[in-house]
């Protein structure tokens, strides 16, 4: 439930799917630069979730707010606006343009209007100027900036998971969602991503919502832990506890 400390507050959501009833009831609040991760099994809602949030579904009954202002009802463009920001399960980038352009369209929402970009005022100028650092910023960060004239199609899968995230990073968000993004990578890879996460929440003040299913990479990232099944949750704790619960063990982790 909120607290009043709470950025980021699920209250009573459920969403339903004709006579599917995927998400039932979930209610958790994220703190301030908190990193906060949703596990469960396969079908469990957890995604669900996530497109809720942000917008993608609009949630059948229930609150979802953002630093107290309702965002539920916004559509996804309405809510990366609000800074609320989010990779896929599966990679989802501009294939056939190169890295750099993948990190330029991302900041659409800066362009000003086409009449100045047909004028080439100085504000269309300095808006591309602001643009272009941004995103060769994030070229630098990410250790991408010797593929920035390369089609993203083809990067490596790991240098792809990378660029998916600079590419929200890139729109300053004040929250980081990222679903499964270890899926498919090494564990050198893992490794490297856990570091990130943290390096993201540190630098750059961001809340960090995670779906994910590696549970090394969950213990050594989640500040709390939502567990869900079914489309309801049975347990919301800190690691140390949900990794000691019967109802997880059971549910998910599996029993020895």
């Amino acid at each position: 439930m909120a607290n009043d400390d709470s950025f980021l507050t699920v209250t009573d959501l459920s969403m339903r799917f004709g006579g599917l009833l995927a998400v039932d009831g979930i209610s958790f609040s994220v703190k301030p630069r908190e990193i906060f991760v949703v596990i469960g099994p396969n079908g469990a809602g957890k995604t669900t979730v996530f497109n809720c949030i942000s917008g993608f579904y609009k949630p059948t009954t229930g609150s979802i707010r953002l630093q107290g202002r309702e965002i539920a009802s916004m559509g996804s463009h309405q809510v990366a606006r609000q800074g609320v920001v989010r990779t896929f399960q599966n990679v989802r980038l501009f294939k056939s343009m190169t890295v750099l352009e993948n990190l330029l369209v991302a900041q659409h929402n800066l362009r000003t209007n086409m009449l100045t970009g047909l004028l080439k005022t100085r504000r269309y100028r300095e808006t591309e100027e602001k643009m272009l650092k941004q995103a060769l910023f994030w070229l630098d960060y990410m250790d991408l900036r010797e593929f920035a004239n390369r089609e993203a199609g083809n990067l490596a899968y790991g240098h792809q998971r990378r660029l998916e995230i600079a590419r929200c990073m890139v729109t300053q968000p004040r929250v980081l969602m990222l679903d499964e993004p270890a899926a498919g990578l090494n564990p050198q890879e893992k490794k490297d991503l856990q570091l990130l996460i943290g390096r993201l929440r540190d630098e750059f003040d961001v809340c960090v919502l995670l779906i994910e299913h590696d549970m090394s990479l969950v213990m050594g990232v989640a500040e709390r832990i939502l567990v869900m099944e079914h489309g309801r949750p049975i347990a919301l704790d800190i690691p140390e506890k949900v990794r000691n619960d019967e109802r997880v063990i059971k549910a998910y982790l599996g029993e020895e």
